[in-house]
């Protein structure tokens, strides 16, 4: 891995490390959510440093290029990202699909008594 990449990576990595950390404690972003970005740029972090490690699996896994294996890895990270947020947007729709239930039937019970 070059000397460049490994710079970017921990650039970034660190970058956005202390973003997730500025977002946590501004109360714009939830532990939870959080993690999974944190856990993300200390990958990187490790993956920049120790890039011996990942020359070593991106050989043994057959890659042609250990930044091959870099940018997997990257992609994987965002798809794990977007299938959780697909995830909770589910979830968030069925609270709205009930709430919008129970709104219905409020209406419903407050018209039923005006009209007795």
């Amino acid at each position: 891995m070059s000397i460049t990449l490994r710079v970017v990576l921990i650039i970034c990595s660190v970058l956005t490390f202390i973003f997730a950390i500025t977002k946590i404690r501004q109360s714009k972003l939830k532990i939870s959510d959080s993690i999974i970005w944190i856990i993300g740029s200390i990958l990187l972090i490790i993956m920049s440093v120790f890039s011996g490690l990942v020359e070593w699996i991106s050989i043994k896994l057959g890659f042609m290029s250990p930044v091959n294996f870099v940018f997997i890895i990257t992609i994987f990270f965002l798809l794990v990202v977007s299938f959780n947020y697909g995830i909770k947007m589910s979830i968030l729709n069925e609270k709205i699909k009930d709430l919008n239930h129970h709104i219905a039937l409020k209406e419903y019970e407050k018209k039923n008594k005006e009209e007795l």
